[in-house]
């Protein structure tokens, strides 16, 4: 009998312990308290893209409105790092930025707050500053602009097929914010997936010089389908383009996220970065005291790069299944977006010229070797080798972009910075 109740007392302690330490264990993992920082709101689809990754994020994770702040419309300025030093201040140990030029003044806040973790995307220097509290992160979305690409190619191939033009008009145009890296390999990637499904495309890149300015937008929209584009992408924040294909009855791809309800008659697909698995991920390893990686780099596998839903309406038949097959092989590892023997350029370029001594190529034009800008400081020096197999490896040496070289069959109309 005294065995029979001394084996009771052990069960009923060991599972008064196992609850307590449950319940302890919930409780440290309600202490995050979570910080997001965006440039506009909602009306910019950037912004919106990250506004619902992070409210996705929150309720995956089991936290409540209580656990977060969402701090909308703060510049690239002093305001971020006031912004980021409030939300410090108010009790957030992770806080996140949406914008590149938010990235100085993120990391003067980590330095202030070093016990508060500070994680910026699109963000390059995280990696060299070597703040254990600081990290960058992005994806490899020039996957999915050119999976993008190639439903732009495919609807191009529909209409020389239907006689709108011939197979030398093929002219895409795509309206790009600034000549960032970020922007350059977008545009370059979108192009290239045009291409390898509409071999004559060509493309005219306009530049608005703001994240965010729908007038300009528009503007630069309607200057390319006056110059003869025959279908639109971007990127840019605002409706600006879509808008102005849709009154013109242009084919439009968009990015961050769909556009249909302002284009339900031009509109075929957006790529857009998925930033749910990041900031689940970081956010978790706060809530477990886990280290968070300094550079992280989202794909195809880990559900951070992937495209809306085809709009049948306009996209050209058998885009599904021309996408799904390219998707395939880069998830596998035999197709390459910046697959060198696949475009040509020139050193002599009048915007490839200041890199004249860090890029070679071959009689063809086709690159065998590249000092990329990884490391980035105030004169954009070359210092790591970004061709790799016989193609570019864009976001390998770090997350975020730095394909911002300009190949043979895109034109510039103008470079605002």
């Amino acid at each position: 009998m005294k065995k029979f109740l001394a084996l009771l007392l052990a069960l009923v302690m060991a599972l008064s312990l196992f609850a307590c330490g449950k319940k302890d264990n919930d409780s440290d993992k309600a202490k995050v308290k979570v910080g997001f920082i965006t440039l506009h709101d909602e009306n910019s689809t950037y912004d919106l893209n990250f506004i619902n990754a992070a409210k996705a994020a929150i309720k995956n994770l089991g936290l409540t409105d209580a656990d977060y702040i969402l701090k909308t419309n703060i510049p690239e300025g002093q305001e971020c790092f006031d912004t980021a030093c409030d939300l410090a201040e108010n009790g957030c140990n992770i806080i996140f930025a949406d914008s590149f030029g938010h990235e100085p003044f993120m990391i003067d806040a980590a330095k202030k707050y070093p016990d508060v973790q500070f994680c910026h995307s699109a963000g390059t220097r995280a990696h060299t500053d070597g703040l254990p509290n600081y990290h960058n992160a992005f994806a490899s979305i020039y996957e999915g602009r050119y999976l993008a690409g190639i439903a732009a190619g495919m609807k191009l191939n529909e209409m020389i097929d239907a006689g709108q033009f011939t197979k030398d008009e093929a002219k895409i145009g795509y309206v790009g914010a600034f000549t960032y890296a970020e922007v350059i390999s977008g545009y370059t990637s979108f192009y290239l997936g045009a291409k390898s499904v509409c071999p004559s495309v060509t493309m005219e890149v306009t530049f608005t010089g703001s994240w965010y300015d729908e007038a300009l937008e528009k503007e630069g929209a309607q200057q390319l389908i006056a110059n003869g584009c025959k279908l639109i992408s971007q990127h840019a924040d605002s409706f600006g383009a879509p808008t102005a294909c849709e009154n013109a009855k242009v084919p439009n791809v968009s990015y961050n996220g769909s556009t249909k309800d302002a284009g339900p008659n031009t509109y075929i697909i957006s790529s857009r970065i998925d930033w749910a698995p990041y900031y689940e991920y970081a956010i978790k390893a706060v809530m477990e005291g886990k280290t968070i990686d300094t550079d992280w780099t989202g794909t195809l596998a880990t559900g951070s790069v992937v495209l809306e839903e085809i709009n049948d309406a306009v996209a050209a038949k058998g885009t599904a299944e021309a996408i799904e097959a390219a998707k395939a092989k880069l998830e596998k590892g035999e197709l390459h977006v910046f697959d060198t023997s696949t475009f040509t350029t020139r050193a002599d370029d009048k915007m490839n010229s200041f890199k004249v001594d860090t890029l070679k190529v071959d009689g063809d034009g086709h690159i065998i070797s590249y000092m990329a800008d990884v490391d980035t400081d105030a004169n954009y020096t070359g210092d790591t080798e970004a061709i790799k197999e016989g193609y570019f490896a864009e976001s390998s040496a770090r997350s975020a972009p730095y394909f911002d070289l300009q190949i043979d069959g895109i034109t510039l109309l103008n470079t605002k910075m």
